[in-house]
């Protein structure tokens, strides 16, 4: 780093993304990307708006925003579109987080919390999980600041039930609670209907992952017109145009197409529960995951062990070094194809571990 950097900067420690090699080909089951491609719908209406790129975009992604309101039946004033989840996470660390209200956490969720904290320069509360890796739930209803809870967990897998988060949200209404719905589309039941009862909820979703735009930067958030105002207060403050107009063409192709989202998320959900399966068969324990991805492990290799070896034989997966889950993979569930491919690649490690 350089001598000019500010002073509070030079000690961050920054999000470290998985890997995206480019030295050999692999089946990469490392980040949680769909393993579809975007629905023609939105391949269709990204490509008509390239030959308008010499104009900005509409700041306000009026006519994603109306589509993703009415999709979940919320008002156009109560959604807000941003550059990927992680910009509407970040925005909120910046409007709801201070000295006064830190940042409050799980030990062992998603990791750009920590990061945004210090971004942001707010102290952080981090509670642990469960030795099940199950939420604390009482443990969050008495803890003081912003809470931001990712739901179904990451990498865990794990889903809290409506009323748990409910519960979480209630206990005090002077606190925000921001639940990252990242995944929720395989399994778990959003608390976007939470909204009707509930001033202090922010939910946020991406298009990355069930919608197949991981590539195009896309996410949004919801909540009471209130907050939304509040976050768009800091768009308008730092980046009105964050999203290009390509990316929230394909965003608004992506959410007409429903028929095609609902597909692909049942054959992700039937291809997890089939690789859990087989994984189990193999001796591998696993959560009981509802997102895009398994969470395991085996008493027969270690999980950098496996992971490494793995990689060696061209799967990527995503492995934590983290003391109470690095016995654990992170295994994005991909096509079918390439959860056979996986299995295969591991029974012949275990075989020659005998």
């Amino acid at each position: 780093m350089s001598k000019f950097l500010k002073e509070g900067y030079a000690s961050l420690a920054p999000y470290v993304p998985g890997e995206q090699p480019k030295e050999k080909k692999y089946i990469k089951l490392n980040t949680n990307e769909s393993p579809f491609p975007p629905s023609m719908r939105a391949q269709t209406l990204a490509k008509a708006e390239l030959e308008k790129l010499m104009l900005y975009p509409d700041p306000d992604c009026k006519a994603l925003t109306k589509a993703i309101a009415k999709r979940y039946e919320v008002g156009d004033n109560q959604v807000i579109v941003n550059n990927g989840s992680d910009e509407t996470l970040y925005f909120a660390f910046l409007a709801y987080c201070d000295e006064k209200r830190p940042a409050v956490f799980l030990d062992i969720t998603y990791g750009f919390y920590q990061v945004f904290a210090d971004m942001v320069g707010c102290p952080s509360v981090k509670i642990p999980l469960n030795a099940d890796f199950s939420v604390p739930v009482d443990e969050l209803k008495k803890a003081n600041g912003t809470i931001f809870l990712a739901n179904p967990n990451a990498p865990t897998g794990l889903v809290l039930s409506l009323d748990k988060i409910e519960e979480i949200v209630a206990a005090d209404r002077e606190r925000v609670v921001v639940v990252d719905e990242a995944y929720v589309d395989f399994g778990a039941e959003s608390s976007v209907k939470l909204l009707k009862k509930y001033d202090n909820l922010l939910v946020t979703q991406t298009f990355s992952k069930s919608r197949s735009l991981a590539g195009a930067r896309l996410g949004f958030g919801i909540a009471g017109a209130e907050i939304i105002a509040d976050l768009q207060r800091i768009k308008y403050s730092t980046n009105p145009y964050n999203v290009n107009r390509t990316t929230a063409a394909a965003g608004l192709g992506a959410i007409e197409d429903e028929a095609y989202f609902q597909a692909n998320c049942q054959k992700i959900i039937d291809s997890r529960t089939w690789a859990k399966a087989q994984l189990e068969s193999l001796g591998f324990t696993c959560t009981d995951s509802k997102a895009n991805f398994l969470f395991a492990k085996s008493d027969r290799i270690g999980g950098e062990a496996l992971y490494l070896a793995l990689k060696d034989a061209g799967v990527l997966v995503r492995h934590f070094k983290t003391e109470r889950i690095k016995d654990y993979n992170r295994i994005t569930v991909g096509s079918q194809e390439e959860m056979q491919v996986l299995i295969d690649k591991i029974k012949t490690i275990l075989e020659a571990r005998k």
